[in-house]
């Protein structure tokens, strides 16, 4: 019987800057090879970077997996109905 990652626990690994693991996703906002946007359960987390590609992503689980040059990981305290001005900030 497979057992089931608790999708409130939030885990972060980073591996020689080049593959990130992560549990407690709840949803991917947006993503593009330089920039990731993650609802995750402790809040929106930014990716950014060169060359990111998800290579794994298991929305019931809360699990994903990225891969390529990651620069910055950065956590704000806004509620995914705010991602639309925090993509405003980061582009207006």
């Amino acid at each position: 019987m497979e057992q089931k990652q608790e999708t409130g626990v939030h885990k972060l690994v980073l591996s020689e800057r080049k593959t990130l693991f992560l549990t407690g996703v709840k949803e991917v906002l947006s993503f593009d090879a330089k920039e990731v946007l993650l609802e995750t359960t402790r809040g929106v987390l930014i990716l950014r970077g060169d060359g990111m590609n998800v290579t794994r992503l298991l929305v019931e689980q809360g699990e994903l997996e990225l891969s390529g040059r990651i620069d910055s990981l950065v956590y704000t305290n806004r509620e995914k109905k705010d991602a639309g001005s925090v993509l405003k900030r980061l582009f207006g």
